[in-house]
């Protein structure tokens, strides 16, 4: 029989620099969560403000109810790590993710912990910035437009339709936390997370929330340099962190592509068309393994036989869609014969 969790919720909160709002984020605890079956995990990220002193002054709060755990890093290692640490060391059935710099409304974080708990269905559910009449202020329109663009090429990526994939407040369900093993530190962490939900097959639910973007005057940390890094994140979580036979199978796809494209145009046509012909490879590559790949392949090679100039595009372009019929076809037919070889085809 499993065993019971011993609380029903914890509230991970990474705090790094934050003494301006870290009284005023522990009265909204509790008064929104100040029950017996919930666990509060603080985990200090390295601070070098107050903000240490502060968060041992809340042991010695009077009038609560709730477990409070208290974690210090001995340096900043990043949100993702401070998360990292709070997943590891909690032990509710539900689990929220908080920020600590108020951005995000615990009255909206109490919101999604009732939804969660009346609905066994539903396993994990994230905050969405851009969508709900509720109150907002965006204080960077650049911050606002990475935002969406990420969660639009997530979206993509992994054939979601989710509106902020960015967004700090996010409960999962113990079955949730138990299937993920996150590994970035920083702020990519939202993205990680995200795609390994994705991977493990849970459905992600979004709810409107409030949000108070705070300025660079007044604490907020994110730069366009985590804007520039979460692209690469991106590649990452969706390209290179698969197992080793979709990692071949990208190679392998994407090598011939790009010999596929040197085939057509001159000069920096040409060019245009190998980066054009290697980012369809990428895509083959996570829907086909080798044998599957190379009936494609095999396609785009026999169309080029034919015809010249437009009319080698043309044949190129049809035996491709070609291929992609047939290697469909013939993984399907393969895989009920003989299933051990789901790892080539």
């Amino acid at each position: 029989m499993p065993q019971k969790n011993k609380y029903e919720l914890s509230i991970i909160i990474p705090v790094y620099n934050e003494e301006s709002y870290l009284n005023k984020l522990f009265k909204q605890i509790l008064y929104f969560f100040n029950s017996e079956d919930v666990e509060v995990i603080i985990v200090n990220d390295g601070s070098t403000d107050r903000s240490k002193e502060i968060i041992e002054n809340f042991k010695i709060k009077e009038n609560i109810k709730f477990s409070l755990k208290i974690i210090h890093l001995d340096k900043n290692f990043g949100k993702g790590k401070a998360v990292r640490e709070g997943i590891n060391n909690s032990t509710g059935q539900y689990v929220i993710l908080q920020d600590a710099d108020l951005e995000l409304d615990l009255k909206d974080a109490k919101e999604l912990s009732n939804i969660i708990k009346s609905n066994e269905e539903i396993k994990c559910i994230f905050g969405s910035r851009y969508s709900s009449g509720k109150l907002k202020k965006h204080s960077y329109f650049s911050n606002e437009l990475i935002g969406k663009i990420n969660s639009f090429i997530f979206n993509i990526f992994f054939g979601q339709s989710l509106s902020d994939i960015h967004c700090g407040l996010k409960i999962l369900h113990r079955d949730v936390v138990e299937n993920i093993k996150l590994s970035i530190n920083d702020f990519g962490l939202e993205i990680d997370l995200a795609s390994q939900i994705v991977r493990n097959n849970f459905y992600i639910y979004e709810f409107g929330v409030s949000y108070y973007s705070r300025t660079r005057v007044e604490g907020k940390k994110i730069t366009w340099i985590d804007g520039v890094k979460s692209y690469y994140y991106l590649f990452k979580v969706r390209f290179l962190d698969n197992p080793i036979s979709i990692k071949i199978s990208l190679i392998y796809s994407c090598i011939y592509m790009i010999y596929v494209g040197s085939y057509f145009g001159m000069g920096l046509g040409k060019t245009l068309f190998m980066i054009a012909f290697f980012i369809i490879g990428l895509v083959i590559g996570l829907k086909n393994k080798l044998l599957s790949s190379s009936f494609i392949f095999l396609s785009i090679y026999i169309g080029s036989l034919f015809g010249k100039g437009q009319g080698k595009v043309l044949a190129v372009l049809i035996f491709f869609i070609l291929g992609l019929y047939l290697a469909k076809k013939i993984s399907k037919f393969i895989n009920n014969k003989i299933p051990n070889l789901d790892y080539l085809i």
